[in-house]
């Protein structure tokens, strides 16, 4: 060959192309095909076993089975008795068969362990099922508690007023094995200057709905910045109470009570002096609770009512029959934004001699008609409140988030109230008072904020009063309120 010899091909370095960018991608496209083909086999798996887990449970739950025994470790306090009083009627009920199959000794064995827990004397419930005996392991809860706290509350009936309280509370639990709680509670507050109440309670039904309870107590409340006095009272009170709010609850409930009007300021009316004394009351009452709202202090959803009644004459100088209702109810209307609305109603009918001041109603205030002074609606002697026999109060707020702050516990609020509080006039109809006390309503409205503590309301808001009788104690401008229940 003339010219040297030339190779027939020509080498290039191998892998020429495998540094560029393009093969990464590929890899990472055969990765995620693998992962994705290794979790849809997984998942397949996985559903198939469960298929197979259903389908052996569900033939499994028709498997003749029987508990022999129930035995409930742990239980040192706790008599024997009371947990039979508890068990047998599920293991062995009177109505329908005791469990003989998988599906109905599993029911039976939550139903146990429900009933268990809700007795509130075990720290920890936990259950297993042995070849022949149904075996609950438990640790009871301590038998002695002293409990110190400051509470917040409303007033009884439809006062409304603040009060904060430095509580003590002594309590019992399991006194005789049988969930038994006996409970001392000592408090000192703002209104209820003194305070203590002794109660035993007991449960009287194997599935815990209904307890009884019986008690004594005795307090002193002060009505010297609205009615120029304090009252004492000394009584006893025994009660039966079915169900929880949420599905209802019932109460039927006997008092009898000593109260004392005293401690007169030097500027006490004529009509306090003469109410000044001791008088008596023995009472029936029956009071009903409904409360499905999802909070209790800020609701946006739901609705509670409470009818009470009481019939007083079985003893005593107390003769009447009361009646009162309070009804909330809350619901959205925009994203942040609830509308609540409140409305409340009472009447008191003597029977034989005029209505005494501790048993009448009170209105406005901070809680219930804004606006107004606390106790500042009604009939008066001069400063000081009489109280009334017929009531009606309603409200309507528009609740709303801060703005771009819809966790804080702060929200405001635009309101309008109305109210009236009257004593019935005997000379006329039932039917004519009620129709005057509705046709003259006074009225306020304002702004203002709430804030929501663990278990209060605190309200800070800004009113006038529209509407207003000559007799309304009426406050304009900033007003403060703390409580539970609101109007």
């Amino acid at each position: 060959m003339s010219e040297p010899d030339k190779p027939l091909w020509t080498l290039k370095p191998p892998l020429h192309e495998s540094s560029s960018s393009k093969e990464p991608v590929e890899v990472q496209k055969v990765r995620k095909w693998q992962e994705e083909r290794v979790a849809k086999k997984l998942r397949g798996d996985y559903e198939s076993a469960t298929l197979h887990l259903t389908d052996l449970i569900n033939s499994s739950l028709i498997t003749p089975l029987r508990i022999a025994s129930v035995r409930v470790e742990g239980t040192q306090k706790t008599r024997h008795s009371f947990l039979g009083y508890l068990i047998n009627p599920i293991v062995s009920p009177s109505s329908g068969s005791p469990p003989d199959d998988v599906e109905s000794v599993l029911h039976a064995t939550r139903r146990i362990s429900d009933v268990l827990q809700r007795a509130d004397i075990f720290h920890t419930v936990s259950a297993r099922i042995e070849p022949v005996d149904l075996v609950f392991k438990t640790r009871e809860k301590g038998r002695f508690f002293l409990k110190s706290s400051t509470e917040v509350g409303n007033n009884e009936g439809s006062a409304c007023t603040d009060m904060i309280q430095r509580t003590q509370l002594h309590a019992c639990r399991n006194v005789f094995g049988g969930a038994e709680i006996f409970e001392a509670n000592i408090s000192l507050g703002t209104t209820t200057r003194q305070s203590f109440n002794g109660s035993f309670s007991l449960p009287i039904t194997p599935d815990l709905n209904t307890y009884a309870e019986i008690g004594a107590f005795r307090l002193s409340r002060d009505y010297s910045s609205f009615a120029s006095c304090s009252e004492t009272l000394r009584g006893i009170k025994a009660l039966v109470r079915h169900g929880v709010p949420f599905t209802g609850s019932h109460e039927l409930a006997y008092q009898a009570v000593l109260r004392n009007i005293g401690n007169l300021t030097p500027t006490a009316s004529i009509s306090i002096r003469e109410a000044a004394g001791q008088t008596s009351k023995s009472s029936l009452s029956y009071t009903y609770y409904l409360d499905t709202r999802d909070d209790r202090i800020t609701g946006t959803r739901g609705f509670s009512t409470r009818v009470f009644q009481e019939f007083a004459g079985l003893g005593g100088d107390a003769s009447y029959f009361k009646a009162e209702t309070e009804n909330h109810i809350s619901r959205p209307i925009l994203p942040g934004m609830t509308l609540s609305l409140s409305a409340s109603s009472g009447i008191l009918w003597n029977f034989i001699k005029p209505s005494l001041l501790p048993d009448r109603f009170q209105l406005g205030g901070p809680l219930s008609v804004r606006s107004m002074r606390f106790a500042g609606l009604g009939p008066r002697d001069g400063a000081d409140s009489l109280g009334g026999d017929l009531y009606w109060s309603t409200g309507l707020s528009l609740i709303s988030n801060i703005p771009n702050k819809g966790h804080w516990p702060v929200k405001s609020h635009v309101f309008v109230n109305a109210g009236r509080l009257d004593a019935i006039d005997k000379s006329r109809s039932l039917v004519e008072n009620i129709q005057n006390t509705i046709a003259k309503p006074s009225i306020s409205a304002g702004v203002g904020l709430i804030y929501k503590f663990d278990a209060i309301r605190l309200e800070v808001n800004f009113g006038l009063p529209i509407v207003a009788s000559k007799s309304d104690a009426t406050r304009k401008g900033i007003q403060i309120g703390i409580g539970l229940d609101f109007l």
